[in-house]
């Protein structure tokens, strides 16, 4: 039997686990996922305890997404764009290869869109909003407008991706200055406003500026709990296209068995899981 985990902190509401084994059971694999609950200050030691027990790879979320890269033996290219890794393949020999799927996951809801020419605009630019960027320049956007609350500590992000791809322009702008979207084919939200436990009464766009966006846009918001989020649910109601993060947890997730067994395992499958483990959660912790 293969061994796989997530290491995070704190990550004891993640429904990892049940997304994996859905996952596992489709491509017929013998394997278990475990919740390796891992502060940053304990990594070198987790690092050794998933080497010497025989782990095949493990999830890596917050806050150890950039931290892990200094015990990989290599990392793909999208873990190199994206400053992060969140998933890892061990080899018999024990070493250790990084990868960042959540790109892949995020574009993956996206690949019947054509956003090629398009302006998108992204709330946030943190680690969330790499990835997100990474995916709409692979999927050949021509403008990205982001909004933050902090310019002076988002000036180096947006100096990274002008120098990554110099044919895209990108914008940067204080949250106060979202007042016009009639341009932006598609919304992200890579920020935690709406998550549960946090501010899941909440909406980073208020309904007079969401409705400035074209009848054909596309509101993407990576939060996964709740998987109806305000401002996704105010989106529908004005008749835009939606997508939640679920549908890029689980593609994510897709994207790593793939690294992890060469075989692809089922999304809907996975994401059934994915959704019934939500739903346990939201009766467990009424």
């Amino acid at each position: 039997m293969r061994k796989f985990a997530i290491l995070g902190y704190p990550i004891g509401h993640t429904i990892s686990p049940q997304i994996h084994k859905a996952g596992f059971e489709s491509l017929g694999v013998d394997a278990t996922y475990e919740i390796l609950e891992t502060a940053p200050e304990n990594l070198i030691d987790r690092i050794k305890f998933l080497k010497i027990n025989g782990y095949s790879g493990v999830n890596v979320t917050i806050p150890l997404k950039v931290k892990i890269a200094m015990f990989v033996d290599s990392v793909d290219k999208n873990a190199d764009l994206a400053g992060a890794i969140n998933t890892i393949k061990i080899d018999a020999d024990k070493s250790m290869s990084g990868f960042n799927t959540d790109i892949t996951g995020f574009k993956s809801a996206l690949l019947s869109y054509d956003l090629s020419g398009k302006e998108v605009s992204i709330l946030g630019t943190g680690g969330a909003s790499r990835a997100v960027t990474v995916a709409c320049i692979d999927l050949g956007v021509k403008k990205i407008n982001f909004y933050t609350r902090n310019i002076p500590n988002s000036l180096d992000f947006v100096k990274f991706f002008r120098e990554l791809a110099p044919n895209v322009e990108f914008t940067l702008n204080q949250n106060e200055m979202l007042k016009d979207l009639s341009s932006t084919k598609l919304l992200v939200n890579a920020t935690p406003i709406g998550m549960k436990g946090h501010s899941a009464d909440q909406s980073p766009v208020n309904k007079q500026v969401l409705s400035s966006l074209p009848k054909d846009a596309i509101v993407y918001d990576i939060i996964y709990n709740p998987t109806e989020t305000i401002l996704l649910q105010c989106a529908e109601n004005l008749g835009y296209k939606t997508i939640s993060g679920l549908d890029m947890l689980v593609a994510q997730a897709v994207e790593a068995q793939r690294i992890w067994f060469g075989s692809t395992p089922d999304f809907e499958k996975m994401k059934r899981a994915g959704e019934k483990a939500l739903n346990k959660f939201e009766i467990d912790y009424m």
